[in-house]
């Protein structure tokens, strides 16, 4: 189970790639707000469940290969 430490530094590690958010922004809002602006962010394909493509799965692969 991580930490809070680490859990925090993941969500704030992925508000800065979805949504452009510097740290003050991430440590400004609230949990509800970081949902939001999180699944906002996150194309739905038109079939309203948030899922990642074979091709975007292969895409972030090549980008993060660790």
């Amino acid at each position: 189970m991580a930490t809070f430490a680490e859990a925090a530094a993941r969500q704030a590690g992925l508000a800065a790639w979805l949504l452009g958010w510097r740290p003050d922004d991430f440590w400004r809002a609230t949990p509800a707000e970081l949902a939001v602006a999180a699944w906002a962010a996150v194309p739905t394909g038109g079939g309203g469940a948030v899922g990642v493509t074979t091709a975007e799965l292969a895409r972030l692969r090549k980008l993060f290969p660790d």
